[in-house]
């Protein structure tokens, strides 16, 4: 079978990757960013570079069959309109992936904590893979953290820890929960 990942050699992206690889010995994985690099090593990772937000490219590059579709582009710029592009883009791509391809599922991460920008973003690309026929399976973690992630808001996983004991919403959750929680979506 085959997962074509749209930006899957990122942060999240890498971590559902190494959970699936484990999880599914014959799952084969194309990983498509404008880098086309990945940290993983596996033969059954194909990197390809190719702007993700570019539907013909990404579709001229796409193996014969896709089982699973997901996307892990995104994210904020300053730039609205640059965001705009950057999170509905690559969403729209897989939208026409799981139709064309007819995939068992496509998947997302969505957001419920961080900058209004940020949530609304997230909700927005959300409200549109659920117009598409094709079956959609997405996880709305709070902040992620957890292997090797130490920026800003790391730094307040301690403080998110014990308002969760209160509060769902604040919860932090571990990178590799995420992953996990979204590929047996993906896979049920």
């Amino acid at each position: 079978m085959n997962a074509v990942l749209l930006g899957g050699n990122g942060y999240i992206g890498r971590a559902v990757t190494e959970y699936w690889l484990a999880k599914d010995p014959d799952m084969k994985f194309y990983v498509l960013s404008r880098s086309g690099k990945n940290e993983l090593k596996d033969d059954r990772i194909v990197n390809i570079a190719v702007d993700t937000t570019d539907k013909d490219a990404v579709m001229a590059v796409l193996p014969e069959t896709i089982d699973y579709v997901a996307d892990f582009v995104g994210g904020l710029n300053k730039d609205k309109d640059y965001a705009e592009k950057m999170n509905m883009e690559p969403a729209k791509t897989m939208m026409a992936i799981a139709e064309q391809y007819n995939t068992k599922s496509m998947g997302y991460i969505g957001g419920v904590l961080g900058p209004k920008d940020f949530t609304s973003m997230k909700k927005k690309v959300l409200d549109l893979l659920k117009t598409s026929p094709a079956r959609l399976d997405y996880v709305e973690p709070t902040l992620v953290y957890g292997n090797g992630r130490s920026d800003s808001m790391s730094k307040m996983v301690p403080m998110l820890k014990f308002f969760g004991i209160f509060s769902k919403n604040l919860k932090p959750v571990e990178v590799k929960d995420v992953a996990k929680e979204l590929v047996d979506k993906m896979t049920k």
